[in-house]
């Protein structure tokens, strides 16, 4: 009887199958998740996976089987349609596998890499219908291993980026993405993955290395030379302060360690690259001692550039262990090498910087250019130049170099602080630094709106600029409308000092009523020596028994000078109080014998009291001592008959 016929298809089929399906059995790196009956270019799913667990990180497999001879190179052809290669393509790491009938072994071939051969080719090679696959290389069980740690790592680190924006808030998203280094697709064969590398490296691109040092050491191994770059990637974060895995850095050393006696890399290159790596670490004794192994080995002329860096780091790590003068020499040491060397120059700047030394520090933070890839380093060099240039007094070149720095504010966040330090410092030491002052707020306010400390320094810029004479452009009314809305932002202890000297404007316009709101306003606040300006205030507005309680307190305790007694003097004479009056006077003039209003005062409240002839001789002791003043000229018109007498009893 007729029974249908076997394909021979159907049989290559099964036996490619089981192969393959025998090889990610026998790996601990894979499973078979699903077959794909579907016809659409895949035929198996196998899952990674990672110390034992699924982690439903997926690679697609297309299975091809051929019982064609081996061609002359050893390699393996099959034909694919293009539209299968595109449909792979979607996933990163899929891959073709072909079984060869006739020697039982199966063949790898990733789609990055036929992609990479017709991409490199010639002709519009993506308008064919249908392209050859050269197999070469045996599908192993290494080769498992690659590729399951490759998709893995790439896989965890979407997963960690989606889980970082996830949860951010929407209005910290943007910052987030500036700060997260775009991907890096590390490709599966490893003279491709050692070509991107090594173009990461030499641009010095540290930070994308590390973000994909996990897919570099899948394709290479932990101990492969090319790992050299990505370990160099992690002490360099780490001496920048923007290392996020220590654990790399220490792994970094044990690398360089075991490199020490292989005689592959320079000795001296090795010492220094495990110093920076112990200083990254802040174990700076250690990181002393292998810079000092490292020296010797950099005595060729050609080693001085390198020594020169050597020497500088040495000088860093003595720095940070209290040895000031000793670091310097190293720093100097280092120009010596290399008069160029920013890092060195920055470091010798800021040693004249701590000891006050503006001009010496300007020079060399001047000479600080860094001309390779250094993120932050040339903000720093500015940053320092900034405080350099307000202590020389020098405002303009300040807040140039401010306006500068800015510009690199959406990426380095320390500027933004930093400037706001320095403005609050120098923004009210003359009029230019407050006019500048006023416009730095106006924007600081504008990135962080309603900033406590922003607000407090944008008012009382504009308050010194216009108590210095400056036009600010607007009414006390006005003003005021402005500082109400704004001083609620404001720290509490930070408030009083605002509002006493919003009041010194409404005194300037001789509005006292205004002005003993603002100074109640202060002295509600804090009290203390604000209770002064608010006693004067509430003496002018005729207020003596509300006045005399605080200024007591003030010229007993707080503030006793030749001032507080005459405004006690004042609110005594006005409630009548003559003795307790001339008490104060008398306080005043033994505090300060040169403040004239007390001598002309107390005269007349003696006069006023009945006592004429001390009052004549007090009077004509204060136009002896003040003869220009203008009292003394209202007396001699007023009272010149006074001035004739020949004699008068002394006051004592």
């Amino acid at each position: 009887m007729d029974l249908p016929k076997r394909d021979k298809n159907h049989s290559l089929e099964a036996k490619a199958e089981a192969a393959f399906e025998k090889l990610i059995a026998d790996s601990e790196c894979f499973f078979v998740q699903s077959r794909d009956r579907k016809d659409y270019g895949v035929d198996f799913q196998i899952e990674a996976v990672r110390d034992g667990s699924p982690t439903n990180v997926r690679v697609h497999v297309q299975l091809k089987g051929t019982a064609k001879a081996i061609n002359a190179d050893g390699s393996i052809s099959v034909d694919i349609a293009m539209a299968n290669l595109n449909y792979l393509m979607m996933q990163a790491y899929s891959f073709y596998v072909c079984y060869h009938q006739p020697t039982g072994s199966l063949k790898f071939r990733s789609a990055e890499a036929v992609t990479r051969q017709y991409q490199h080719g010639e002709g519009d090679w993506a308008q064919q219908k249908t392209i050859t696959v050269n197999f070469t290389d045996p599908l192993t069980l290494s080769v498992l291993e690659r590729l399951a740690g490759l998709a893995s790592a790439t896989a965890f680190a979407q997963h960690d980026h989606r889980f970082s924006q996830l949860s951010a808030q929407s209005k910290d998203l943007p910052e987030l993405l500036r700060a997260t280094p775009s991907s890096v697709h590390v490709p599966d064969d490893k003279k491709e993955a050692f070509d991107v590398l090594r173009s990461l490296s030499d641009c010095g691109m540290d930070a994308h290395i590390s973000a994909a040092f996990e897919r570099f050491a899948g394709v290479f191994g932990p101990d492969d030379n090319a790992m050299l770059m990505c370990y160099l990637a992690e002490i360099n974060l780490g001496m920048d302060g923007r290392s996020h895995n220590p654990g790399r850095v220490e792994d970094a050393i044990a690398y360089l360690v075991t490199h020490l006696d292989k005689g592959i890399y320079h000795p001296g290159s090795l010492h220094y690259c495990i110093g920076n790596g112990l200083a990254a670490l802040n174990r700076h004794d250690e990181a002393v001692s292998a810079y000092q192994l490292a020296i010797p080995h950099l005595a060729q002329p050609d080693d001085k550039l390198h020594k020169a860096r050597c020497l500088k780091n040495l000088g860093s790590s003595i720095e940070n262990l209290g040895r000031e003068d000793e670091a310097t020499n190293c720093y100097r040491e280092a120009l010596s090498c290399d008069p160029g060397l920013a890092e060195a120059h920055l470091a010798i700047g800021r040693v004249h910087h701590r000891k006050g030394e503006y001009s010496e520090a300007l020079k060399h933070f001047d000479e600080a250019i860094f001309l390779e890839q250094r993120p932050g380093a040339v903000s720093t060099v500015d940053g320092w130049r900034i405080n350099v240039l307000f202590n020389l007094g020098d405002g303009k070149g300040a807040f140039r170099q401010i306006n500068a720095l800015l510009n690199s504010a959406e990426t380095e966040k320390w500027i933004w602080p930093w400037c706001g330090r320095q403005v609050a410092m120098f923004g009210r030491t003359s009029l230019d630094n407050a006019r500048q002052a006023v416009t730095f707020w106006n924007r600081f306010l504008r990135v962080h709106p309603d900033n406590s400390v922003g607000v407090r320094e944008s008012l009382l810029a504009t308050l010194y600029v216009r108590s210095n004479g400056g036009d600010i452009g607007m009414s006390y009314a006005s003003f005021k409308e402005e500082f109400e809305a704004g001083i609620v932002y404001v720290d509490q202890d930070a408030q009083a000092h605002l509002w006493d000297r919003l009041g010194h404007w409404a005194q300037d316009e001789e509005d006292w009523a205004e002005a003993e709101v603002c100074y109640r306003h202060a002295y509600n606040l804090e009290g203390g020596d604000y209770g002064y300006c608010l006693g004067v205030a509430l003496n002018q507005l005729g207020r003596f028994e509300e006045s005399l309680p605080i200024l007591m307190v003030q010229a007993k305790e707080i503030q006793p000078d030749a001032l507080s007694w005459y405004h006690v003097a004042t609110a005594h004479e006005n409630l009548g109080q003559a003795s307790s009056a001339i008490s104060a006077y008398e306080q005043a003039i033994a505090l300060d014998p040169d403040y004239a209003p007390a001598w002309f005062d107390l005269g007349g409240i003696h006069w006023n009291s009945g006592d004429q002839a001390s009052g004549v001789n007090i009077w004509k002791k204060a136009a002896a001592r003040f003869p220009e003043h203008e009292l003394t000229s209202v007396l001699r018109r007023d009272f010149s008959i006074l001035f004739d007498e020949p004699k008068s009893r002394d006051f004592e």
